[in-house]
């Protein structure tokens, strides 16, 4: 779904996202994280699962319609340059944020950006097989997303549904091969950034404790207002100072993964 709304596409960063009124029929607003933002024509780009009556209601609007919208909402991510070697973990509905890092970064020289993505449906975009291997990927991942291709941007996807040119298993399997494929000196100049469902987020918290990597995490939330005021989306996180309650929408949605996941699961 594309939008237009120019003040918004000129504020918005990856990992922000918009509380969208889906119906005036619907009172509680749905927040979608930004996929793509063009600041020149003053769109915003959304990909969503149109399940419950609020999105399934949104699937159904027309093109010429007006929307009511508060966006961009939120803290996004912020990539180190101290740490220019990139990984960047989508999956599911968390898949748009890293779309919009992809697209942000691609022009600043300074990253090296690889973007792995997992999902149990097709992926709903065009896929293409890549140009350049991956080190430490395997053949099984043969398809990369077309338009990251276009960036020249390097990524594989994985899938536990058996989707062809899939890896077969989490994206968080498919990342700890990459990782395991670097060097020493590699890994120091690397990062996480990962948007996904709550194991998934686990699963990469986990690999960064493992090779300590320093990693950022988009969390999901539900929301009613979106802006902070009726604290019904809190998330318990830990600092230097204790543990503390932060709301997602307005703390976050983008959160240090040691402040929320500070010690390694069991089930790694």
């Amino acid at each position: 779904m594309r939008l237009s709304a120019p003040e918004a596409a000129r504020r918005a960063d990856p990992g922000s996202f918009a509380h969208i009124q889906c119906d005036p029929s619907i009172p509680l607003r749905r927040p979608l994280s930004i996929m793509r933002a063009e600041r020149s024509s003053g769109w915003l780009e959304f990909l969503y699962k149109p399940v419950g009556e609020g999105l399934a209601s949104l699937a159904c609007r027309e093109p010429g319609e007006y929307l009511s919208l508060l966006a961009p909402i939120g803290r996004g991510f912020e990539p180190d340059p101290a740490r220019p070697r990139v990984l960047a973990l989508g999956g599911g509905v968390g898949i748009p944020p890293i779309v919009f890092l992809a697209e942000e970064l691609r022009e600043r020289t300074e990253f090296e950006l690889i973007v792995l993505m997992g999902s149990e449906v097709p992926f709903p975009f065009e896929l293409v097989t890549p140009a350049c291997a991956i080190g430490g990927i395997p053949e099984s991942a043969s398809q990369a997303l077309g338009l990251l291709e276009r960036w020249g941007i390097g990524s594989r996807l994985a899938s536990g549904a058996g989707l062809p040119g899939c890896f077969r298993g989490f994206v968080s399997e498919l990342a700890d091969r990459w990782l395991r494929a670097s060097t020493p000196q590699e890994l120091a100049s690397t990062q996480l950034i990962a948007c996904g469902p709550e194991p998934m987020l686990q699963a990469t918290a986990d690999l960064a404790h493992e090779y300590d990597l320093p990693c950022q995490i988009a969390v999901e939330e539900y929301m009613a207002c979106g802006v902070g005021g009726c604290a019904g989306c809190t998330l318990l996180v830990h600092d230097a100072n204790g543990t503390a309650m932060k709301r997602v929408c307005v703390d976050g949605p983008v959160f240090d993964a040691r402040a929320v996941y500070p010690s390694p699961s069991t089930g790694r």
